[in-house]
């Protein structure tokens, strides 16, 4: 292990998924554990598969995954005080879930252990004992997670790191401190972890879990690490429970351009603002403009000396260079920057237009246009790439619309709606009128259009819409506010892809969106 090799174990997909608000969908979790896999992040945790059955389901599609740098891991407890290790459910789970890595909580408080657990400190040890050992002996990587370990170090530290060793002799690779209820200060933190790790096997990892009810959830992370620990887990924009767990879009830059460790692989944190955003495209939230480091306002300048001071010399009013973390400089009053984004993303969707400067004034200029009108590509990368084929005037239809028609008919107060959609499409100069019902109406309509493209397009018979999500841009006008339809579709090799869709009508917007889907889908497969 490198000294200045840090692991990042992220549990957005399960510690963040308990944030209010927030929810993923399995195929949310699969797309966004590919994402960190990119990212180059060390551990993805993806939830906790004795808990519920979209987890279960999630484990068994990431078997067929092929990560090039993360592992997974499934979380879970210790086994249960009455309990055999080989008869625990949850222990079982764990196993079944043929995740490599495999993440257990154990009491380190004894208020937990003789209020909540209401068992004797001996026993909590042994319970410990029993699932990292078991864990260990099917050929898991064990990773303990001392819940409220720093409460329970200043109640009693001798039991505090008595229940650390007990993982640590009995198969856990990495220990780690967990300030669960998010109250501890950062000098504790470093104090406290430079201890633990004194007393420690030096073979033994120690990590780092924090919550924000502080608001030090980062700053008490990198506090550990100055004092040893070499783990550190967290979640993307600091989703999380209560106030939110530690940002690791704040503590991977803190860590690899102030304090010289390394985190991801070369050249991969310029991709930190693409992958933030994308997480909260998923979870259907707005992007907090005001994060540190990846938000739109973190190299944001308004007006006055700054603006001045900025466009001579950056660097005296901007900590780092956005561009490391894949973020841009703006300038309020006129928006002078942007390219590097740009090329960015069309270098992702196979576009070259460092070489095409005029292409690219072209683009930026539509895709401000865009924006303003509501847009958002960073997870729809599909419409972002037929976007720019337009501009660059390299975009032939496979087919245009004719007109779309659709009903949705409600028979009875207790019986449920019926939607169909009828689409005529013109395909090189035949016209195709087909009807279909679906569920809901864009799910017709998705029908009517692939039924009415399949005898032109046999292959998108191998296409399906995975996922459907749907946002209000501006609340000031009500039912008439602009609607921007996010679309997820895959094909049968395992493929998936985004399309966006804006317009006062939601329906008019989802058909955006499924077009987008399909031709996006016909280019990849063939020249038109």
């Amino acid at each position: 292990m490198s000294g200045n090799k840090i692991y990042i174990y992220d549990t957005t997909l399960r510690d963040g998924s308990q944030a209010e608000g927030v929810s993923f969908s399995k195929s949310d979790k699969i797309r966004i554990a590919e994402r960190l896999d990119l990212l180059g992040i060390s551990y993805i945790e993806g939830g906790w598969p004795g808990s519920n059955p979209k987890d279960m389901a999630f484990f068994e599609e990431m078997r067929k995954k092929k990560l090039k740098n993360a592992k997974i891991a499934a979380f879970g407890s210790t086994r249960r005080a009455k309990v055999a290790v080989e008869e625990d459910e949850n222990i079982q789970k764990l196993l079944a879930s043929e995740a490599p890595v495999c993440t257990i909580f154990g009491k380190s408080w004894l208020l937990h252990v003789n209020e909540v657990l209401k068992i004797s400190p001996q026993k909590n040890l042994e319970l410990i004992m029993d699932s990292c050992a078991y864990l260990k002996s099917h050929g898991r990587e064990v990773i303990f997670d001392a819940e409220h370990f720093f409460d329970g170090y200043k109640d009693n530290a001798d039991y505090a790191v008595e229940v650390l060793k007990t993982a640590a002799l009995n198969g856990a690779s990495t220990v780690v401190l967990c300030d669960t209820n998010g109250g501890t200060l950062f000098d504790e933190i470093g104090k406290i972890t430079a201890l633990v790790r004194s007393k420690l096997p030096v073979t033994t990892n120690v990590g780092i879990h924090c919550h924000n009810d502080g608001e030090l959830a980062a700053a008490n992370s990198l506090s550990a690490v100055m004092s040893g620990a070499v783990h550190i887990q967290g979640t993307m924009n600091g989703f999380g429970e209560r106030c939110g767990n530690a940002n690791l879009c704040s503590i991977i830059p803190s860590l690899e351009l102030k304090m010289g460790k390394i985190c991801l692989p070369p050249g991969n944190l310029k991709n930190l603002r693409d992958a933030s955003m994308f997480v909260d495209e998923l979870a259907n939230l707005q992007h907090n403009t005001r994060l540190p480091y990846v938000g739109n306002s973190a190299f944001a300048h308004k007006g006055g000396m700054h603006v001045n001071a900025v466009e001579k010399n950056p660097h005296t009013f901007e900590h780092i260079e956005p561009e490391m973390v894949g973020n841009r400089r703006r300038i309020l009053v006129s928006d002078l920057s942007g390219r590097s984004n740009l090329v960015m993303k069309a270098h992702e969707q196979n576009l070259d237009l460092e070489n095409n400067p005029d292409g690219l004034k072209k683009i930026l200029e539509e895709l401000k246009k865009k924006e303003n009108g509501g847009y958002e590509y960073e997870a729809a990368e599909a419409s972002f790439n037929l976007m720019a084929k337009k501009v660059l005037d390299v975009h032939a239809p496979f087919f245009e619309l004719d007109g779309f028609r659709v009903i949705v008919e409600k028979r009875g107060n207790k019986k449920p709606c019926i939607s169909e959609a009828t689409v005529k499409v013109n395909v090189q100069g035949e016209h195709e009128l087909t009807a279909a019902e679906g569920d809901g109406p864009v799910n017709a309509l998705d029908k009517a259009l692939r039924k009415a493209l399949i005898r032109f397009y046999p292959e998108i018979a191998q296409i399906g819409l995975k996922d459907f999500k749907v946002r209000i841009l501006e609340g000031d006008d009500g039912t008439a506010s602009k609607t921007r339809v996010l679309i997820e579709s895959g094909d049968n090799k395992g493929d998936s892809w985004g399309t966006v869709g804006v317009s006062e009508n939601i329906i008019e917007a989802s058909w955006e969106a499924l077009v987008d889907s399909v031709e996006y889908y016909l280019f990849k497969n063939k020249k038109n």
